[in-house]
């Protein structure tokens, strides 16, 4: 349920045409007394549009960009310095839950990350 609720939440973002681009445990809250199981996004300090506003068509890819959001939870395209998309708060998200079920941070996927860098 929780997972699900997350993923809601971003594609409800994604559809406003915005990405979160800061997914973290601390982003997502729980509601209160009838809403306690609710959850909430929250702080939306960097988010982006992902799709221009005029023409409708999806921002450039582009490499070389400083990583945006929290490290830990960041994609691994994020930490190679590409232009983050939709897939990236995805990806973050998932990042997140390895965390509740570990209850610590995970380094699944950032191993990769930096093979792909020393290429």
């Amino acid at each position: 349920m929780l997972a699900d609720q997350m993923i809601t939440r971003i594609e409800f973002l994604h559809s406003k045409g915005y990405l979160h681009r800061d997914i973290k445990p601390d982003n997502f809250l729980m509601g209160l007394g009838r809403k306690a199981n609710q959850v909430y996004i929250i702080d939306f300090g960097l988010a982006k549009r992902y799709r221009d506003s005029t023409t409708n068509r999806h921002i450039p890819y582009r490499e070389n960009k400083n990583l945006t959001g929290t490290a830990r939870y960041a994609s691994c395209n994020t930490h190679l310095g590409i232009e983050q998309s939709r897939r990236d708060d995805l990806e973050s998200i998932g990042y997140v839950l390895l965390y509740f079920l570990r209850g610590r941070s995970s380094l699944a996927g950032f191993k990769s990350c930096h093979k792909e860098a020393e290429i």
